[in-house]
């Protein structure tokens, strides 16, 4: 998986080049501010310089701490920029793999673990180019150019430096391969809480017309427990790593600050040279710390990152080779389906079988059967959306020239058309967005939808919402014959457009429908009988099968299944009734308008509203004592660090005066408490503080949708 990470960084090599170069620039400074502060206090200390003495060396520290910081802010510019780049470039080509797949894939998936995967799971790949790939390389780099400084200067401490550094990955990759199965679970769990989450707000209507709106919220709040409880699980391995990383690097700086300050005391090593190494030991721990705090980044970066592969190496269908497509939109010839097969992955049953038609131009054809017989899938089949198992569809043109049938020759009308959350003008003009505006102002007059567009405030400009929200049912179904009177594609499929209209609107576009097809290639998905009577061939689908194909009358004298569907008064799949009267409930209810929000009380919008701040500690209510107990263990921790460093200062300062042994057996001991007792508050705050966090993420999001629902 790492390796696949690493080749998204080939065309952004220079940034992450400059990121780990700022960083080893960074470190090699590092060194210098060791050696000269080191120096300076020698000087002061042992040597009696004065201030004006030291002014020099004062100076060059700070410009060297100067440079530290311009070479961290440019590590930093230069690692987003690296990250920015990669996340563009994969989300553009999931998104495009994801569209080539198309409805067939997204109809088997859930749409909030693919928007997961497409924003969060790319969001995750954040941390690992800016943070966790960039640190890998420096920590590489770093301790080993402070071993060359270390080896020549004392040999004991750089076989310490040089011993304790490889037990640091290694610990990290046997925490980290535990850590590897339940950080995979958390993401599960994120991607279910996401799927879960979108459909509660998708199915909010459906929720509020059985009366589970508001008990709805526990299953909310109990999802996001389950993440919480599953996440803290995670951290409480990753955060072992990030506490054997600070044991071996404080208990290692600690031996350092023990063997040179007794070596200090026997006169076996000067004091600017102990003071260097002292002050260098954490530094040189320092970058594999923090690729310990980075490490659980790496590891869900990886994580996310199987998801988003795995939906990348989902097979594309087969697709004809658009070579020979026409680049107009003319139709000249007949449309062939030469023994098409059709089965749905996962399935035996082929859904259509041996199917051979030849659809003759501008000739009106009607499919018609019972619930499975095959229609949408053969309307699938002519749409793209699926590939035939076996057999071929294509276009035959007046010289015997075979295309394959292109996007730009076919316009779909389906029973429930897509709006999306855009302007009316934009909706109208989705398959010709070079379209003029007076062109979608046609295509609205001719579906009768524009006396209804001048009636609003904003007229081709009203934004309608996500799903066509603020349309009636009637409403969209004339937009979606709308987009297909301005796309003007020779071939048109009608998926009942008329079902979701009141009779009164159903009559007054049937004209216009029928002008629509005039000159086109006609086929129609019917549910009503009254869409097949008309037409020129009637098809009849059984179990995937042609099984019957004539004119109205025609089928009526055979006396088949055709024949028995007319008398038993439905074509097999009626739904008319149940569907009409719902719309013209919703029709009634709307009306046209845009759903008003439930207005306020005039004391509520003049109430001052309390402060961000202070509305999102509200929601630590019963936690404040955990909240405490996070700030106590931060403070020990930073107690523990200024203790440890304190008394390692004090251990060496005192042996450089040659004192007794006696007299550092305290500080000798103190050194490895702060140490030891450093990792352990690290790790326990860290612990207490990320499930503060989640409690607090966990009743936001409850409160979120308890606040949504009454709306």
């Amino acid at each position: 998986m790492h390796r696949r990470l690493l080749t998204l960084t080939r065309d952004a090599r220079l940034p992450l080049l400059l990121t780990i170069l700022a960083g080893l620039l960074a470190g090699f400074l590092t060194i210098g501010q060791a050696w000269l502060v080191s120096g300076t206090i020698n000087g002061v200390f042992l040597d009696g310089q004065t201030l004006a003495q030291v002014t020099g060396a004062l100076r060059l520290v700070l410009v060297l701490i100067g440079g530290r910081a311009l070479f961290a802010w440019l590590s930093d510019i230069s690692a987003n920029a690296v990250a920015v780049h990669i996340k563009t470039g994969l989300r553009e080509h999931l998104l495009a793999h994801i569209f080539a797949l198309g409805p067939a894939y997204t109809r088997r998936e859930r749409t909030g673990e693919l928007t997961t995967a497409a924003v969060e799971g790319i969001e995750a790949l954040d941390a690992y180019y800016s943070q966790y790939l960039p640190q890998l390389v420096i920590t590489a780099l770093v301790p080993l150019s402070i071993l060359l400084f270390v080896f020549p200067l004392d040999l004991l401490s750089g076989f310490i430096l040089l011993i304790t550094a490889p037990l640091i990955p290694l610990f990290m990759i046997l925490i980290g391969k535990g850590a590897e199965i339940v950080t995979r679970r958390q993401y599960e769990t994120l991607r279910l809480l996401s799927a879960h989450f979108l459909d509660s707000l998708q199915g909010l209507t459906t929720l509020k017309i059985f009366g589970q709106s508001k008990s709805h919220a526990k299953n909310i709040a109990a999802v996001s427990d389950r993440y919480r409880d599953v996440t803290l699980s995670v951290l409480r391995i990753t955060f072992l790593s990030a506490l054997a990383l600070e044991l071996l690097a404080t208990l290692s700086t600690a031996v350092i600050a023990v063997e040179i300050g007794l070596r200090l005391l026997y006169a076996k090593m000067e004091f600017r040279e102990a003071l260097f190494l002292l002050i260098l030991a954490p530094e040189f721990y320092l970058p594999l710390r923090m690729l310990g705090a980075r490490f659980h980044a790496g590891m869900a970066g990886t994580t996310a990152a199987r998801r988003i592969f795995e939906i990348l190496d989902t097979p594309l269908p087969a697709q004809t080779s658009d070579a020979s497509v026409p680049r107009d939109n003319k139709v000249k010839g007949n449309l062939v389906i030469e023994n098409v097969s059709f089965t749905y992955p996962g399935e035996t049953a082929p859904a259509l079988k041996d199917i051979d038609l030849t659809i003759h131009k501008a000739e009106h054809l009607a499919l018609v059967g019972a619930s499975g017989a095959g229609k949408s899938t053969l309307a699938s089949l002519l749409l793209g959306f699926i590939q035939p198992t076996s057999g071929r569809i294509f276009l035959e043109d007046d010289r015997s020239v075979i295309h394959p049938l292109s996007t730009a020759q076919i316009a779909w009308v389906p029973q429930h058309p897509y709006l999306f959350h855009d302007t009316l003008s934009a909706n109208i003009s989705f398959g010709r967005p070079d379209a003029t505006q007076a062109e979608v102002i046609a295509a609205a007059r001719t579906a009768h939808l524009d006396e209804f567009i001048q009636s609003l405030p904003d007229g081709y400009k009203t934004v309608i919402g996500e799903g066509g929200a603020r349309l009636s049912g009637g409403q969209a179904q004339r937009l979606s014959l709308a987009r297909a009177f301005l796309m003007n594609a020779p071939i048109l499929i009608l998926d009942e457009p008329s079902s979701s209209l009141d009779p009164e609107t159903e009559t007054l576009l049937d004209k216009s429908t029928r002008l629509l097809m005039q000159g086109k290639t006609v086929i129609n998905i019917a549910h009503r009988l009254n869409t097949v009577f008309h037409a020129d061939r009637i098809i009849v689908l059984d179990q995937g099968s042609i099984v019957e194909r004539g004119s109205h009358r025609g089928l009526l004298s055979k006396n088949g299944m055709y024949s028995k569907m007319v008398k038993a008064g439905n074509t097999g799949v009626e739904r008319q009734e149940e569907g009409r009267k719902r719309k013209e409930e919703l029709d009634e209810s709307r009306s046209g308008d845009s759903p008003s929000l439930p207005s306020q009380p005039a004391q509520d919008k003049n109430r001052k509203q309390p402060s961000i701040l202070s509305r999102l500690l509200s929601f630590l209510q019963g936690s404040w004592h955990l909240v405490a107990l996070s700030v106590l263990l931060g403070t020990f921790t930073i107690g523990a660090s200024v203790a440890l460093m304190g008394t390692s200062a004090w251990l060496i300062s005192t042996a450089a005066l040659h004192p007794s042994i006696a007299e550092l057996g305290v500080s000798i001991v103190g050194v490895r408490f702060f140490g030891i007792s450093r990792g352990v508050f690290r790790y326990l705050e860290r612990l207490v503080s990320h499930d503060v966090t989640f409690r607090l993420l966990a009743r936001l999001r409850t409160w979120f949708y308890e606040k949504l629902e009454p709306l």
